[in-house]
């Protein structure tokens, strides 16, 4: 089973079990204060060692102190660094799997005010402050930093090294004719403009042992005007091929490309986003190409090598959400496999506010050092969790999976909760995927669920449960203005809109530009409908991380769409609204139908039912306070270790 993914291959002299990489990912975890590397980011690769992949590649590595992208970004500019290394690629080794570092200079993108590029130009998003030009001497230092940076890698045991030019980071910077304005040797013609990269190569060669592989990361297409096209990297293909690279991985974007989010696609992007990238350029070079490009499911990823568009496969977020990914795909047990749901909450929305990375499917990630399997309890309890959403099932498989017997009631007639409408609207699907996991688990886990239950004391009377967990979820809350249940209008729900229970007209207002909001917008426009969205609030959907949210704002510029936001509702008409934008007053006529979208309310009126009784009571999730899915499942997870 899936052959092509799990056979071996050559990386120069190194020989790889298998065809699956784990992509080198920005985590902002896992360094001290000093920059040395700690156990938190040990145990973190030796999981997904254990877990069979092929090749692991350690995201990023600073070479230079003014390359620093993120605060808690490995660094590799000083021997100093060599031991916490060492210690990692011996922890590492243990098991049959090569693991690589990739060596970086974040250039404009780095988050500090030290900042330097091939030009001052600042970049072209997410991160703010115009860059230093670098000096000709300072490009010589930059190469020597990252030649030294290769030599202290073989030093410190690993198998190879990654040289990041992809992404907009110092190397981009200098491919690119949007990023290099320079005038000198180093700008201006192509020739000119790869220099810095080819010096790179050569230093690297020449500091390391002939047998010692490096590869290249470099983008297909930048998605900006003036930026490196596919184009440009089938033309420098061969030439990095001739300068000894081993392997070639291919990506795409910057911060800023267009469309924008793109350089992390989220679920609204295609699986397999840039394989097409990487298709094109093994056209024209004989060494090994690596694809990526949200690619979650490893029949996909043997699918994409059967096809001879790639040599391997890189998943990076799907190693966060299982690091057994491998082992359980090699085995056949795909539908153990915890799959990515390219929600991008934990993985992008946190490391972009400088926190650390972890996964809403996978919430041990930056903890496996404090967890070393699950314990299970000396004295099992019977618990009963009252609601099958995604908090209530998360804590019914991790209270399972310690020896309690669980017992889920819901009073619906399905799993699943809000998540089951969240994944209704255009390109949300994938939220599901979370759902099935759960519910496969929880029959592996033989957890008695029973549904079209209503709670009640009898019930709770038969159950006798030990501890209770109240998971009850929340509903739309509607707001209080003036005049609102005054309109003709009919008033809905985004759920009555979602689930069909209610029909609109042609012509709608959404009241509340919130995420949930947004997307039922979505959902509508896509039918036809024409839709104005009215926001109280500055921002639109501030609950979405950045790259989530920009392609659904880029859905939205429909010819049939209409986004206010500062908005102040004045009056409701009959048939419309007079508000408030950007100092102007605006009235809307003519509208059969308003949605309210301002926001939940929680469920809890069940703890009503454990008054008075010896049952230890915990409330999660929404019915404790509405928050997002990655608030929640963190907390059902310690709950459940904790129990």
């Amino acid at each position: 089973m899936l052959k092509h993914l799990f056979s071996p291959i050559n990386i120069g002299a190194m020989e790889v079990k298998n065809r699956l990489v784990m992509s080198p990912m920005g985590i902002n975890f896992g360094v001290d204060e000093d920059g040395y590397v700690t156990d938190q980011l040990k145990e973190y690769f030796v999981a997904r060692a254990r877990g069979g992949t092929g090749m692991m590649i350690v995201g990023g590595a600073a070479v230079h102190s003014t390359g620093l992208d993120l605060p808690k970004l490995p660094r590799i500019w000083d021997d100093k660094h060599i031991p916490g290394f060492r210690k990692m690629t011996d922890a590492v080794h243990q098991y049959d799997v090569k693991f690589g570092i990739q060596l970086l200079h974040g250039g404009r993108q780095s988050y500090h005010s030290n900042k330097v590029a091939p030009s001052p130009l600042p970049a072209q998003g997410v991160v703010k402050g115009a860059p230093r030009e670098l000096t000709i001497p300072e490009i010589g230092e930059m190469v020597e930093a990252f030649g030294d940076s290769a030599r202290r890698s073989e030093e410190t045991g690993f198998d190879f090294v990654e040289i990041h030019g992809a992404h907009g980071y110092l190397i981009t910077e200098f491919l690119a004719r949007n990023s290099n304005k320079r005038e000198d040797e180093y700008g201006g013609c192509f020739e000119n403009r790869i220099r810095f990269l080819l010096e790179v190569l050569r230093d690297i060669r020449k500091k390391t042992s002939p047998d010692f592989p490096f590869g290249v990361r470099i983008n297909g297409d930048d998605f900006i005007k003036d930026g490196w096209v596919i184009e440009d990297a089938r033309r420098i293909a061969p030439i990095l091929e001739k300068e000894g690279a081993a392997y070639l991985h291919i990506t795409a974007g910057i911060y800023g490309s267009y469309p924008p989010g793109i350089s992390i696609p989220s679920m609204y992007a295609k699986q397999g986003v840039f394989i097409y990238l990487a298709e094109e350029v093994k056209k024209v070079v004989s060494i090994p190409v690596i694809g990526v490009g949200r690619i979650k499911d490893p029949e996909h990823a043997d699918r994409i090598i059967k096809e001879g568009r790639v040599d391997m496969v890189s998943m990076g977020r799907a190693h966060l959400a299982d690091p057994e990914i491998a082992n359980k795909a090699r085995s056949g047990n795909l539908a153990d496999i915890r799959p990515c749901i390219g929600c991008c909450l934990g993985c992008v929305h946190n490391v972009f506010k400088l926190e650390a990375a972890t996964c809403v499917m996978n919430p041990e990630v930056n903890r496996e050092y404090l967890f070393k399997g699950h314990k299970k309890v000396a004295t099992p309890k019977k618990i009963l969790v009252v609601g099958a959403g995604p908090s209530g099932l998360a804590i019914s498989r991790m209270a399972a999976i310690r020896g309690h017997r669980v017992i889920v009631c819901e009073e619906k007639g399905h799993v699943g909760g809000m998540l089951r409408f969240a994944s209704i609207p255009p390109g949300r699907s994938e939220i599901m995927d979370l759902i099935n996991y759960y519910q496969r688990e929880l029959d592996r886990l033989r957890v008695e669920i029973r549904l079209n239950v209503s709670l009640d004391y009898d019930l709770v009377d038969s159950i006798e449960p030990d501890t209770v967990v109240l998971a009850t979820g929340s509903l739309p809350d509607m707001p209080q203005i003036e005049g609102l249940f005054d309109t003709e209008m009919d008033l809905h729900t985004l759920l009555d809109v979602l689930e069909g229970a209610s029909t609109v007209d042609n012509r709608v207002i959404i009241l509340g530009g919130n995420q949930a909001g947004l997307q039922v917008a979505d959902f509508l426009a896509e039918k036809g409908k024409e839709v104005v969205v009215l926001h109280r609030d500055r921002h639109y959907a501030v609950e979405m991380p950045s790259n989530d949210r920009v392609y659904l704002m880029e859905r939205l510029k429909r010819p049939n769409v209409r986004l206010y936001k500062n908005v102040s509702i004045k009056q409701f008409l009959p048939r419309g609204i007079v508000f408030r934008s950007k100092d102007e007053e605006m009235r809307l006529e003519d509208f059969g139908d308003l949605v309210i979208s301002e926001g939940m309310r929680s469920i809890r009126k069940l703890a009503d039912l454990f008054k008075g009784r010896e049952v230890e009571l915990h409330i999660i999730g929404d019915a404790k306070n509405p928050r997002g899915l990655l608030e929640s499942q963190n907390e059902a997870d310690e709950l459940g270790r904790s129990i």
